[in-house]
């Protein structure tokens, strides 16, 4: 996905002892967390998880956050019963593991969610979040889907995507300065093409020092020089939805 030698080389990072405030539903063929704030609300963000799936505590703990501010939230399965990545696994296998879990192929499944949310939850605004696979599949969204208001998407694989940035919403991409699955030079080109071509609105943002999966994956306890960032990415994510949804 970035470099032939070790395509995807994401590391689980610091795994949160987290169990989660929500409960797990079934949302028509897969399964889904979701959380609901106390108060009623028609807004709600869809949560899309990194190779590590749907029930990596970090993403649930980000989703509950998301809830805090007043969002209904909902983390599905994209990969649809099929296992997440393991740290144990071998990087080797890395390609044909993802071929059949693939972040431009969510289509069917998003549909299901949305329906689930409009019908289910009274959510009448809706936007989305992902995590590298799931920024990726943020991205294809915002170039593809006219029924989510909004997207932001973390540390994203953005090499497929080269050609295709005719975005349809407001999308606010977050990058780490030493991320080196999305190196920098990849990030530039996706700046200069979206000055060139996009016509809504748009955000990129570099957050100095900071590595893959810094928002969702570092605890802030245990990295004490992380945790301005990794606070600054929440708190914009938060805001970019508040803006737009």
């Amino acid at each position: 996905m970035a470099n032939e030698s070790r395509p995807c080389p994401c590391d689980i990072g610091d795994k949160f002892d987290y169990g989660g405030r929500g409960q797990e539903v079934q949302v028509g063929h897969i399964k889904a967390y979701i959380c609901k704030p106390s108060a009623s609300t028609d807004k709600a963000v869809i949560v899309i998880h990194d190779i590590f799936g749907w029930q990596l505590p970090n993403t649930r703990y980000i989703a509950d956050m998301l809830t805090t501010n007043g969002y209904i939230a909902i983390c599905p399965d994209f990969f649809v019963g099929q296992e997440a990545w393991k740290p144990s696994n071998d990087w080797a296998t890395f390609n044909d593991w993802v071929k059949t879990r693939e972040a431009g192929k969510i289509d069917k499944e998003v549909d299901v969610v949305l329906k689930y949310l409009k019908d289910q939850c009274g959510a009448k605004r809706i936007g989305v979040i992902g995590f590298c696979w799931g920024g990726a599949a943020v991205q294809h969204l915002m170039l593809k889907n006219p029924h989510v208001k909004t997207g932001v998407s973390l540390y994203g694989v953005i090499s497929r995507f080269e050609d295709k940035q005719s975005l349809l919403h407001p999308t606010f991409f977050i990058f780490g300065e030493k991320d080196n699955i999305v190196p920098l030079d990849q990030v530039t080109l996706l700046e200069q093409k979206l000055k060139q071509n996009c016509k809504v609105d748009y955000e990129v943002k570099i957050y100095p020092g900071q590595t893959h999966g810094f928002v969702h994956r570092k605890r802030e306890d245990i990295n004490p020089q992380d945790k301005p960032y990794i606070e600054e990415g929440r708190k914009d994510m938060i805001n970019w939805l508040n803006k737009y949804i």
